[in-house]
């Protein structure tokens, strides 16, 4: 039996020292198990704060019991890569360009971090003769990941409901690693920014008294500490809400056009936090921001030409030009007249209602006036009806 723990213990150690090789900034190993936090999620859900992420109230056993993903896995292996690209560029608060969150500046990180985890897992087979495969998991499988890394100690849970690890901030990409071998034996080993196991948790201080977080979100979408209302996420209306952004919403959306930053940016874990260093989530600094004049104007192709491989695709071609439309709005410039006027007739109504709305706010011109008025004679769809009806009041 000790021979056996040694030889557990040696493939535990190897399985960190691999990863780290293969470019995850942390890992840690612990038995597959519920997650903590489990109750809290289930209160979360039942209180609507997922608004239209239905994806997210199905398979709830699944996310209770991880090991129903994956039949005899009895370890779980999580990783994280950081893509934290540094200092925004000059132009991130010029109003006329949009702003895309960090994460979208580089390639898409689940088929990134996905072609690690398989090899990750091929090393573990070839090292343990195991023939069937591992599940990797990255983001779209039904694991509350945040919760299992915590406990596999790659850090703790932030005020802002991020996971934050000291030394390496919040900048983080998640990926699990559900496999058979029980590498742990009853114990949890850990690897931080280090190949060294052990058996203990390591100890994190925490968020103390600071509520930078909280006090900065622009749309308060923070309802208590390590509670957030998704329905007043920036980045939630602009990813996740197929419809119309609330009327309420839009003016504290600035010029964020695809996710939101600011609870991470004024996070002091961040300050110092290291660059990324994977070349395969090396940022494209020209992805940060764009004009809302090219925004504004792209068609479906365009759309999928310039976004292609990115993430910035799951906001579709009509999300991310609403989107650019509320940042217009926000702008107020008079230079965005005629786009907007042409969008009034786009083949889609989440397009047409608001880029009325953002004519209304710039409002006060005979172009405007008269736009608004050619499109509310036209307009068939109820919704937009009102939004062009809201705009000519002003």
């Amino acid at each position: 039996m000790r021979g056996c723990r040694i030889v557990y213990v040696t493939l535990a150690q190897d399985i960190l020292s691999h990863a780290r090789a293969l470019g995850f900034d942390v890992v840690g190993i612990a038995p597959v198990g519920s997650p903590a936090h489990f109750g809290a999620f289930e209160a979360w859900l039942a209180a609507g704060y997922h608004g239209e992420m239905a994806y997210m109230a199905r398979r709830t056993g699944l996310r209770a019991d991880p090991a129903l993903l994956s039949s005899g896995a009895r370890t779980m292996i999580m990783v994280g890569a950081s893509y934290n690209p540094g200092m925004p560029p000059l132009a991130w608060d010029d109003l006329s360009r949009g702003r895309f969150a960090r994460y979208a500046w580089t390639a898409d990180y689940h088929d990134v971090v996905q072609s690690r985890l398989n090899e990750l897992d091929a090393f573990i087979r070839q090292r343990s003769g195991r023939t069937e495969h591992g599940k990797a998991c990255v983001d779209t499988a039904p694991l509350l990941e945040r919760d299992l890394a915590a406990r596999a100690g790659l850090g703790f849970f932030g005020r802002n409901t991020c996971l934050i690890t000291p030394g390496l901030g919040s900048w983080t990409l998640l990926g699990a690693l559900l496999m058979p071998e029980s590498l742990v034996l009853g114990e949890t080993t850990h690897g931080l920014r280090s190949a060294s196991p052990g058996p203990r948790r390591p100890a994190f201080a925490g968020c103390g008294r600071c509520t930078r977080c909280l006090d900065a979100c622009p749309t308060g979408a923070f309802v208590a500490p390590y509670v957030l209302d998704a329905r007043r996420c920036i980045s939630y209306l602009t990813i996740e809400l197929r419809g119309p952004i609330p009327l309420d919403l839009r003016p504290r959306m600035g010029n964020w056009v695809f996710g939101c930053d600011v609870c991470q940016e004024v996070c002091p874990y961040n300050r110092a936090a290291p660059a990324a260093t994977w070349p395969a989530l090396a940022p494209d600094r020209g992805r940060a921001t764009l004009p809302l004049l090219d925004l504004l104007a792209l068609g479906e192709e365009d759309f999928h030409a310039r976004f292609r491989g990115t993430p910035v695709l799951r906001a579709k071609r009509r999300g991310l030009v609403r989107n650019a439309c509320v940042a217009a709005g926000n702008w107020g410039d008079l230079a965005l007249t005629p786009i907007l006027a042409q969008l009034l007739e786009d083949p889609e109504p989440l397009v047409r209602g608001h880029a009325a709305w953002a004519l209304g706010r710039i409002g006060g011109i005979k172009d405007v006036d008269r736009a608004l008025s050619r499109a509310a004679a036209i307009e068939t769809d109820p919704w937009v009806s009102d939004e062009i009806s809201a705009a000519v009041d002003g």
